[in-house]
């Protein structure tokens, strides 16, 4: 069975008329080239931060297995939503959850990890209709409970179902055309990267860059599935970036939401360290003569939810904004209180590259970069 498998951000859907746009697009994908269609989808923008504030305002301390349900409404939603659009246009179209997708997780909640694949749900579906849509970013685990893949985990999703359904390439669509060398919307003079290589991107992601998501960069390079990178604009489809084992370029992130966290000494921030370099959360472990922190870069809801769970005696204290320099080989860290300042650094650090001194008088002890 030939499938093309796409996947759609939430950035796609800014509005409702948004899904009817998408929906055309995979009629004409349908009939130009005779494959059936995969589509997955994330949550309309702003909705999972919408959620996670109603649940957090009704309670603070909603258990986890609570918030992965409630999270997951978004991207159910938004599956629900393009399947009557596709429907509407006379085409045999159904939409499955993490319940019915075939995907089994670890039992971790918050941001689960894909154990097993079983493509007998999918492949039944895509023998009975033309167009199959899920819902991004979740799955059940081995007792049959919904998990949720982690925030921004919907690419994550597509890029399993393309390898499981034998097929090596996965097409994602965002709201840029491709990957950059800054965020285009942040840095005026950021460059289009044709090509990059799987572990480029994926260091670019886990230091902020708001790009694929990193576990399923992995995920595609571990199981040889090439990820095009597109955006769908008014004079059809953009075809900017495309992720294989080649490409190597500088870049600089910025990551607005790192959060800082005070450790009570040296041992402690190593203890911690630890704890993110076995879940895979980039962090950077920083001192000076204020104390000794460590500053979270990726996962931060789920960092912060591990650390609770620690009982330590660290406490937050406060977000910042990352901005970090990015090489084949090194990365060099600036640490910064004010967003709009942090913009300025990596205007400047991505237009005179020769520039690498530190903005603050903070340095980073120690840290992670693939």
């Amino acid at each position: 069975m030939n499938v093309k498998v796409l996947k759609f951000g939430g950035s796609n859907f800014q509005h409702r008329e948004d899904y009817g746009r998408v929906a055309r697009h995979l009629s004409e994908r349908l009939t130009a080239g005779g494959n059936k269609i995969f589509a997955v989808v994330s949550a309309m923008s702003g909705t999972t931060d919408k959620l996670e504030a109603v649940i957090l305002d009704v309670n603070k301390k909603a258990a986890p297995s609570n918030l992965d349900a409630a999270l997951s409404t978004g991207e159910m939603l938004s599956a629900c939503l393009l399947e009557a659009a596709v429907s509407r246009l006379g085409i045999s179209v159904a939409s499955l959850n993490g319940y019915s997708l075939g995907i089994r997780t670890k039992s971790e909640l918050g941001r689960a990890s894909v154990e097993i694949v079983d493509p007998t749900p999918v492949s039944t579906a895509l023998k009975k209709n033309d167009i199959v849509i899920a819902s991004g970013a979740q799955a059940i685990d081995q007792l049959g409970n919904l998990t949720f893949l982690g925030r921004n985990s919907s690419d994550l999703t597509a890029i399993v179902i393309a390898s499981m359904l034998g097929e090596n390439a996965c097409e994602i669509y965002s709201d840029v055309p491709g990957v950059y060398t800054a965020d285009p919307y942040l840095v005026p003079g950021a460059r289009l990267i044709p090509e990059i290589a799987y572990r480029a991107i994926a260091r670019m992601s886990r230091h902020g860059a708001k790009v694929l998501h990193h576990r399923a960069v992995d995920y595609a390079e571990k199981h040889s599935v090439t990820i095009a990178y597109k955006s769908l604009t008014s004079n059809g489809v953009a075809i900017g970036t495309i992720v294989t084992g080649n490409g190597e370029t500088r870049s600089v992130t910025v990551a607005r939401d790192a959060e800082v966290i005070s450790c009570g000494g040296h041992v402690e921030r190593e203890k911690l360290r630890a704890l993110f370099e076995r879940h895979d959360i980039s962090a950077i472990c920083m001192e000076d003569d204020k104390g000794v922190d460590i500053c979270i870069l990726s996962d931060v809801d789920f960092a912060v939810r591990l650390v609770a769970l620690t009982g330590t005696r660290s406490v937050t204290s406060g977000l910042r904004t990352v901005v970090t320099e990015l090489d084949s080989s090194t990365f060099r860290v600036h640490l910064e209180g004010d967003y709009e300042r942090a913009i300025c650094r990596a205007r400047q650090i991505h237009d005179c590259p020769s520039m690498t001194t530190p903005s603050t008088a903070r340095r980073a002890a120690c840290g992670r970069a693939r």
